[in-house]
């Protein structure tokens, strides 16, 4: 059974006529014929009734007519789908972004290139690390924002930028009057830490320990201004990205002199996997982006 002929059948239970048929096809009435005569011998019975020239359907037409529709519906919605994706101006592009892009990074470059390309769709996912890796390893993403992949030869990042974190304390706190600090001032102080399944902990922890002590961690959260507004309510100091969403008047920001605290973001996708169209477009867009 070949979708050519579901077409004719359709064409023919429509005009119930396989002259006319034949006119709206192109093709030849004898070769419409065989057609239909090899979609019954196919099914096993007749799915018209002769009267005159002219045909109807039967009982098994009227039911066969139904699913055929529907079925030929639905692959031309998908050869439409398929065009669509084809078109780097038109397709959809998803994309796996840690939480703490969120704020800033992701907005900014999502905007940027909405304003270039307004017709391609966008699908975004906002996850930790590993969960962020994990889809793209599954193929349900395209590409991820993320911070250095270790580990995963089977995944291309390319960095994009350096992120500077600051310190930032209670406004009313000893150190709220600096501008800058070194990290090896503040070993005593309790932290509001990242989540230990986000890679920022681990992040922060490395320059910790660069600047000689562990820190001592009194909460946990999972989001950049779930921590500054811990900070706010004095109940510790943290180390994050630049963050306005607080008033000067509850938390300040303090520059740190030693070490240099940063991160460093970029774009990740599978080896050997090729991008949709969109997809590729989106990557290229951002890597130019941040040259």
């Amino acid at each position: 059974m070949e979708w050519q002929q579901l077409e004719y059948f359709r064409v023919v239970a429509k005009t119930e006529h396989f002259h006319k048929a034949a006119e709206l096809l192109n093709i030849s009435q004898p070769a419409l014929s065989r057609s239909i005569i090899k979609l019954e011998a196919e099914l096993g019975i007749s799915l018209f009734e002769r009267v005159g020239r002219s045909v109807k359907l039967n009982k098994f037409g009227s039911v066969f007519l139904k699913r055929v529709e529907n079925g030929l519906n639905e692959i031309s919605n998908g050869v439409q789908e398929i065009n669509q994706l084809k078109n780097p101006y038109t397709g959809t592009v998803s994309i796996a972004f840690l939480q703490t892009f969120g704020i800033s990074i992701l907005p900014e470059i999502v905007r940027d290139f909405n304003e270039q390309y307004p017709h391609v769709e966008i699908q975004l996912y906002q996850n930790n690390i590993f969960s962020s890796i994990q889809q793209l390893l599954n193929r349900e993403v395209d590409l991820c924002l993320i911070t250095p992949v270790k580990g995963h030869p089977e995944i291309n990042w390319q960095s994009l930028f350096d992120e500077e974190l600051f310190l930032y304390v209670p406004a009313n706190h000893r150190l709220a009057e600096r501008s800058s600090i070194s990290l090896s001032e503040i070993g005593k102080e309790n932290f509001i830490a990242f989540k230990k399944e986000l890679g920022m902990r681990e992040v922060i922890n490395n320059f910790c320990e660069e600047a000689g002590f562990t820190p001592v961690i009194k909460f946990e959260g999972e989001d950049v201004p779930t921590l500054a507004g811990l900070v706010s309510a004095g109940l510790g100091i943290t180390i994050i990205p630049e963050f306005a969403g607080i008033s000067s008047g509850k938390i300040k920001k303090i520059f740190i002199s030693e070490p240099y605290c940063h991160r460093e973001i970029g774009l990740a996708w599978l080896k050997g996997n090729n991008l949709t169209p969109s997809g590729d477009l989106f990557r290229k867009c951002v890597i130019e982006l941040f040259k």
